[in-house]
């Protein structure tokens, strides 16, 4: 109920602090951790730390209020403060300061692209909080996500040197982090540059796991190597791994957005076999027929809006906006109509709206020749004028023979 209505509340601004103060001195509710983070939500929302503040001095937040805090905190860019609230949250807002509340703090941090941050404080700690190698990889992990590849490789040359242990979390953020940079500068260099983070991981003993295939499978498919993508996606077993649905979607998008409709098809039927059935849902059946019909596919989409249909996914407006829109673009206006009425017959609030069709799919209608009006020549009829008229001007070089006196 609180929820609800601070959602339907977005515009109160700091008048919800009123509304926070009345549930307090209320002695039929209690406020708990996760009713405050509420609070902390709707003003980091607003950016109102100030009005945050006054909110934690009740004293009775705990684990979500503290990953509320943190997150609003920065999403809004105020890295430093995180670090400052770290240290005094226990103090000033009776928020249990220990290991497990420094790795969420620092997984937020990184993850947002501060690794800096969480590094110098990770150190400064290192005293109270000796790190451990969670907290590492989570370190190379967020240089990793703000695209500084040699930081991440000097930062996991000090854990190795203090003998910490890598994990297949931080090699496979290393390993997108310099695929990324290949698909910007060079995309040639990818396969050659994915195999050096890929030996670093085997002679440091890091097994490869399912997202390390995933990383390298998604970017090749960024750059339009399905033939890649697919070697990888078979050659997974031989590392005793077994795909999931990430690795199955983006394949399957990826041969539709090449076209090769019967091999996108038959990867559904494998991802059905292999008991990820369940991931092809709503969203999921909705980008793959915004690639056919980005590909121009719209017969194929159709039949794929049928499966959807069969498989219980329930098309929504978008849906059928999207496909009437592509019918109507090839001049398709009877199944414009039939997709209209089904979508009207199961409630939904489709509006009928005049599409443009494209030219290219435009059903010309044959014109009647106007007597009188000159006929453009084909190109046989032209070859055939010239030869007519070389003709005559060879028989005209001819001598023609004289007239008898008696003919």
């Amino acid at each position: 109920m609180i929820l609800e209505t601070l959602n339907l509340s977005l515009q109160a601004g700091r008048n919800v602090l009123g509304f926070h103060q009345w549930l307090a001195s209320n002695p039929k509710f209690t406020l708990t951790d996760l009713t405050l983070s509420y609070f902390v939500d709707y003003f980091g929302r607003r950016k109102d730390f100030k009005a945050t503040d006054k909110i934690l001095t009740t004293g009775v937040g705990g684990q979500k209020t503290l990953l509320s805090t943190v997150d609003r905190l920065v999403r809004a860019g105020r890295a430093s403060q995180v670090v400052q609230f770290f240290e005094r949250m226990e103090k000033d807002y009776g928020l249990k300061r220990d290991r497990s509340s420094m790795k969420v703090v620092v997984e937020k941090l990184c993850l947002k692209g501060y690794a800096s941050y969480a590094e110098k404080m990770t150190k400064d700690l290192a005293k109270e909080f000796f790190p451990d190698e969670e907290i590492c990889d989570l370190l190379v992990a967020g240089y990793c996500i703000d695209g500084k590849i040699e930081e991440a490789r000097r930062l996991a040359g000090e854990m190795y040197r203090g003998g910490f242990e890598l994990g297949v979390t931080a090699y496979n953020a290393m390993l997108d982090c310099v695929c990324k940079m290949c698909r910007e500068k060079d995309p040639f260099q990818l396969h050659s540059e994915s195999k050096k983070v890929l030996v670093e991981m085997d002679s440091h003993g890091v097994p490869r796991n399912v997202e390390t295939f995933n990383v390298l499978i998604t970017n090749f498919c960024k750059i339009r190597k399905t033939n890649d993508a697919l070697g990888l996606f078979y050659s997974t077993r031989q590392w005793r791994c077994n795909p999931n649905e990430t690795t199955f979607l983006v394949l399957i998008k990826s041969l539709y957005q090449a076209a090769r409709l019967e091999e996108g098809d038959a990867m559904i039927d494998g991802m059905k076999s292999a008991g990820y059935g369940a991931f092809l849902d709503k969203k999921a059946y909705f980008d793959f027929l915004t690639i056919l019909c980005g590909v121009e596919r719209i017969d194929h989409a159709l039949k794929i809006f049928t499966m959807m249909k069969a498989d219980g996914c329930e098309p929504g407006v978008k849906t059928y906006d999207l496909l009437m829109k592509k019918l109507g673009a090839h001049d398709c206006g009877d199944k414009v109509n039939a997709l209209f009425n089904e979508a009207r017959s199961r409630g939904l609030d489709v509006t009928p709206k005049e599409y443009v069709v494209d030219p290219r799919f435009s059903k010309k209608k044959g014109k009647k020749a106007v007597k009188g009006e000159k006929k453009r020549e084909t190109l046989p009829e032209k070859m055939a004028r010239k030869r007519r008229r070389l003709k005559q001007i060879r028989l005209s070089f001819v001598k023609k023979p004289k007239k008898s006196r008696f003919g």
